[in-house]
């Protein structure tokens, strides 16, 4: 009885197919990007939905309250389409730095990288900027203001 109890304690290796052990060999090791992610604190209150910011210039959050005090305080908040028009692409450009540009600055990736990808972000952001413009600039006031009240909720 014994001997069945440190057989059942101690069972005997199973064998590992050779497909299964070179699978093993040819995964890359896993790299640490950063720090690993804090716990909230006890008692801290859970955002509803995971987020992700991103910090752009003083100047720009001022011109960009300016804009929305602007519109929401207007009689005819349509006027200032023009206006919330282009604070959304600056912040669509700050945006795309902040979450692709300064990256590649960060790794101190190649000059021609950098310059490639700085190349297609202002090919890109000056298409999307034509876009934004184009939508915004059709829009009621209704509408404009819901833009106004979504542009506040991000920046809390």
């Amino acid at each position: 009885m014994a001997s069945t109890l440190k057989r059942r304690a101690n069972p005997e290796p199973k064998e590992t197919s050779k497909r299964s052990t070179k699978a093993r060999a040819k995964r890359p090791p896993k790299m640490q990007t950063g720090p690993p992610a804090k716990r909230p604190l006890k008692g801290a209150p859970k955002p509803a939905k995971p987020f992700l910011r991103f910090y752009h210039a003083e100047s720009l959050r001022a011109k960009t309250l300016g804009v929305l005090h602007d519109l929401e305080s207007a009689e005819d908040g349509t006027v200032h389409r023009k206006a919330l028009a282009e604070i959304v692409v600056e912040l669509t450009d700050s945006g795309m730095d902040y979450y692709f540009l300064k990256p590649l600055k960060l790794v101190n990736a190649g000059f021609i990288t950098q310059q490639s990808a700085n190349l297609g972000m202002a090919a890109t952001t000056r298409v999307l900027g034509s876009v934004i413009r184009n939508i915004i600039g059709g829009m009621d006031e209704r509408q404009l203001l819901a833009i106004c009240g979504y542009i506040r909720q991000l920046m809390k």
